[in-house]
């Protein structure tokens, strides 16, 4: 398997923290992502900039990378893993398989991330009736959150095998789903298959208990004079006005378009943020209505 560079992926340095990365990666998967990108590549880019993310958004699973990396390799190299996976030196490590309900929100994932981080094999058998060995294996599988926020079902591949989940309606982080007869065991005695769920990383959204965040990119003038724009969510898009005299970092918040209660409790909302976003002058046209724009606002809008 070939090396890959998922810091030079996202376009970070190596110490880069964890708000650097989120940002880097939320700005790279608006820009490539294929329902608004019209590059050649962009489906290509949109995939490889979800695994990087996939890959250093977890510090157990960036300790690993960073293990590797540091043996001097560069992408295209030729990299063999030791045996049972670098995951075992990571902190906390790889205690199961981890899978992604294809792929993650990005179709399936590279030889390289799904060998260094996916071919650990969990705990062995557990005792079953009667003290005789039960074949329950463990997997960590990562959602899409529109599965979670529909109850719908999604495939993933495992040991070999497709399999069809159905993922409750607002399962959280850290719940199991479990799937019966589909674990190992002798012949005759199948265990049961135990998925711990996590959600996906998403090119658009970022969970915040019951709620979801949106970074909402605006004009200059939108934010000034207010304005009406098509917000997605996860149940569809929506209209949303935008207040004029609106600051960066200002929230908006949206009623029930978060994820679904628990337990019959309230819906989460979805938290829109505003992100003030001067446009690139392309034209002459352009370049003179921020000169002109220069010229009535000068200094003064500039606060200490």
């Amino acid at each position: 398997m070939q090396f890959k560079d998922y810091y030079d992926t996202l376009g970070v340095d190596p110490g880069a923290g964890e708000t650097e990365i989120k940002a880097a990666y939320r700005r790279l998967a608006r820009k490539y992502h294929p329902d608004v990108s019209k590059e050649a590549d962009a489906e290509e880019r949109f995939k490889a900039v979800n695994e990087a993310y996939e890959a250093l958004r977890d510090p157990a699973k960036r300790a690993a990378y960073d293990q590797l990396r540091a043996r001097g390799y560069r992408p295209g190299d030729e990299v063999s893993t030791p045996h049972g996976g670098f995951g075992q030196g990571a902190p906390g490590g790889f205690d199961f398989e981890e899978v992604f309900a294809g792929g993650g929100a990005a179709g399936g994932f590279s030889d390289f991330f799904e060998e260094l981080f996916g071919r650990r094999r969990g705990a062995g058998p557990q005792a079953g009736p009667g003290g005789m060995p039960r074949g329950d294996s463990r997997a960590k599988v990562a959602v899409p959150l529109e599965a979670v926020h529909s109850g719908s079902s999604v495939r993933i591949g495992l040991n070999g095998r497709t399999l069809d989940v159905k993922v409750p309606k607002g399962i959280r982080p850290g719940q199991v789903v479990r799937l019966k007869g589909q674990g190992g065991g002798p012949p005759g005695m199948p265990g049961d298959l135990l998925l711990e769920i996590e959600y996906a990383a998403h090119p658009r959204f970022e969970v915040d208990g019951d709620n979801i965040l949106y970074v909402l990119p605006v004009a200059p003038w939108e934010a000034a004079l207010g304005a009406t724009v098509e917000v997605p969510t996860l149940g569809g898009p929506v209209e949303v006005k935008v207040p004029a005299d609106s600051d960066a970092g200002r929230r908006l918040r949206l009623r029930g378009r978060g994820l679904p209660g628990t337990r019959g409790g309230r819906d989460g909302d979805q938290i829109v943020i505003l992100e003030v976003t001067a446009p690139r002058a392309g034209s002459d046209a352009q370049r003179e209505a921020y000169r002109n724009l220069e010229k009535a606002f000068g200094s003064s809008w500039r606060r200490i």
